[in-house]
């Protein structure tokens, strides 16, 4: 959701706050706005609503500029995306920026008008400006009975998280303190960077790349004081502690644009690749190793008698993907639930199930919370699919895996999806093995007679069979025509394509703003029939698969009612061009991992309807890459 970058060194800031800015503009955000302490030491402010470039302007027009600095991309919860809600806030001589959400921001913003503070705009986070400001003046009401003022920023900081309920990652800075700037992490993601000429922070690493590798990641209740030379942390319980300085491997490099139109078109082209790191260690193995996801996975997986899988959005497609997956081959009852729902409704908890939560970013609010709650449960064997090594997801389960998409700047998630279904698929065969229902000889995809060579041999070609399917954009980008002018459509599948049905709508609906659904193909004459007619494209897929026949028949229907098919086909499907129907033919049958390659298929189709339709698509309108809050 919302960004924060933070600096504070020998060299000047607004360049390098404004450059980080640019950098998080993927995660969604609606304002921007900036906050520096100049030559003299004085507090500038700039904010604008709208783009990171609004702000630039502004920044320029007033000559903002000063080595110590905080910045924010805003995506509004509280109040309407206008300037005075964006961030920084300011109160008296300081200012902050937050992400998060303050749950208890009424109560306390009650107390604080009582003590004289004026509240100018809607958010939450203009609480946490007065009342660090509160702590700093020795206001009884949150300093204690005492009434000792905190007259230094990081005290003063501390005193005022204590009273905060929900979640946050903040930055702050003060006039009277011109060589420093006070952090504190709870829930939302926030890191700090160790440069040669200062220290940084931000809520993604990628805003840092520029000037370091070196990243220390909060923990929760961390709050920190950064200077030019030197970091100061204290733990939730006041101890000063040293936290390890991690290198990251992304690069600067790999979160430019390059050759291509947007980052969307990028990522999906960059889909061989990720998948090919994803399953790196594979290559040359004669049989699976339960040990790339963690080292007690054998003895769990021989142990779950279940699964249950936690996501959100495109991640949670994954694990309806994998949940075909997992009872054909390893023969466990698995179960799939939305992670926002999850928490809310009266559950059965069992202690031998294994709990799988996906997460691309390992960040994101209601999964995290999921896991908590399911922790809370009694569930003991928990299992991260995610592609940030050092997210809260993957510090937070007994056993992971780590997805090596690299990063993913398109709000509209493709690389991370394909290799979630990739570590999914790794996941299935590595639970089979332990239940016994892998040979070790042999051929075939059923539930009994599976071949581990055959299906890592399957896995290894993945890559390359993508590869064939990207080559089909011409014949896609064609079709991509005839979405001009449509307002609804709906995707149809069956079995373990279903999901891939759904991903392909919610693809289509995020970028093009085309209402699409997705249904299950045997549920059309249980309503969705009714909205068939020229004007609404029917998107299939039709693998050649046990059920292809009865698509057949669901596709007569459509055809019957005067609908349109656009039929993404397995050569083999014997499924050919007519009037009113539109095949593209895949290029190979790809068995169990055949959803891989129909997802990729529409991911372009929905890149190139977008393009057609003129929208923005690496960051569509009202939506956030990174949803770190509930």
């Amino acid at each position: 959701m919302c960004g924060i970058v933070c600096a504070v060194g020998a060299m000047e800031s607004s360049s390098f706050l404004l450059a980080g800015l640019k950098t998080l503009e993927y995660r969604g955000y609606d304002s921007a706005g900036l906050a520096v302490l100049d030559a003299s030491g004085a507090l500038r402010r700039s904010r604008a609503k709208g783009r990171v470039a609004e702000l630039e302007a502004r920044v320029a027009e007033e000559n903002v500029s000063g080595q110590v600095g905080i910045a924010h991309t805003r995506w509004a919860t509280h109040g309407v995306p206008e300037e005075r809600n964006a961030h920084p806030h300011v109160s008296g001589e300081l200012a902050v920026v937050h992400n998060g959400i303050i749950e208890n921001y009424a109560e306390l913003k009650a107390q604080l008008e009582a003590l004289g503070y004026v509240f100018v705009s809607d958010t939450d986070t203009e609480t946490i400006a007065h009342l660090v400001q509160a702590c700093l003046s020795g206001a009884s009401a949150f300093v204690g009975e005492q009434k000792v003022p905190c007259a230094d920023l990081f005290v003063a900081v501390r005193c005022a998280v204590s009273h905060l309920e929900g979640a946050y990652a903040l930055a702050v800075v003060r006039e009277g303190e011109p060589e420093s700037l006070v952090v504190a992490r709870e829930g939302s993601p926030l890191m700090l960077g160790v440069g040669a000429q200062g220290h940084y922070a931000a809520s993604d690493a990628s805003a840092l790349l520029s000037v370091t590798n070196r990243m220390i990641y909060l923990e929760n209740g961390d709050v920190g004081r950064l200077t030019r030379d030197a970091v100061e942390l204290v733990d939730a319980r006041g101890d000063r502690v040293e936290r390890e300085v991690v290198t990251s491997h992304l690069s600067a490099d790999s979160v430019e644009l390059g050759q291509y139109r947007h980052y969307m078109q990028k990522e999906i082209f960059e889909q061989p690749q990720a998948l090919g790191n994803t399953l790196e260690m594979l290559s040359g193995a004669g049989r699976l190793q339960p040990g790339i996801f963690g080292a007690r996975a054998e003895a769990v997986f021989a142990e779950v008698d279940s699964v249950l899988i936690l996501a959100c959005g495109t991640s949670s497609y994954a694990g309806n993907t994998a949940r075909y997956w997992v009872e054909q081959l390893a023969g466990l009852p698995c179960n799939v639930e939305i992670a926002s729902e999850y928490r809310y409704r009266a559950s059965v908890a069992n202690p031998r199930q294994l709990v799988v939560v996906i997460s691309q970013s390992g960040e994101t609010a209601d999964t995290l919370a999921a896991l908590h709650h399911a922790k809370s449960l009694g569930h003991r064997h928990t299992l991260a699919i995610c592609n940030v090594p050092e997210s809260a997801i993957v510090r937070e389960t007994a056993l992971c895996f780590i997805t090596r998409a690299g990063p993913e700047i398109g709000v509209a998630s493709t690389k991370a999806f394909t290799t979630q279904l990739a570590a999914l698929f790794l996941l299935t065969l590595l639970l089979a093995k332990g239940h016994g229902r892998l040979m070790g000889q042999g051929a075939g995809d059923g539930a009994d007679n599976a071949c581990e060579q055959d299906l890592l041999d399957e896995l290894r070609h993945l890559p390359v069979a993508v590869e064939k399917v990207l080559a089909l954009e011409p014949e896609i980008e064609a079709w991509a025509q005839r979405f001009s002018d449509k307002h609804h459509a709906l995707f149809l599948g069956r079995g373990r394509h279903y999901p891939i049905a759904q991903e392909g709508a919610l693809k289509l609906k995020e970028i093009s703003y085309i209402h699409a659904e997705a249904y299950p193909a045997g549920e059309l004459k249980h309503g969705p029939l009714a909205l068939v007619d020229g004007q609404m494209p029917v998107v299939v897929i039709a693998p050649n698969d046990e059920l292809l026949e009865k698509l057949k028949a669901n596709m007569q229907e459509v055809s019957a009612r005067g609908g349109e098919l656009f039929v993404f086909a397995d050569g083999d499907s014997r499924v050919e061009t007519s009037d009113g129907v539109n095949v593209l033919k895949m290029p190979e049958h790809y068995g169990l991992l055949s959803p891989v390659l129909h997802v990729v298929a529409q991911q372009l189709l929905a890149y190139h309807v977008a393009l057609v339709k003129g929208t923005d698509v690496d960051k569509p309108r009202n939506l956030a890459k990174s949803v770190t809050v509930e």
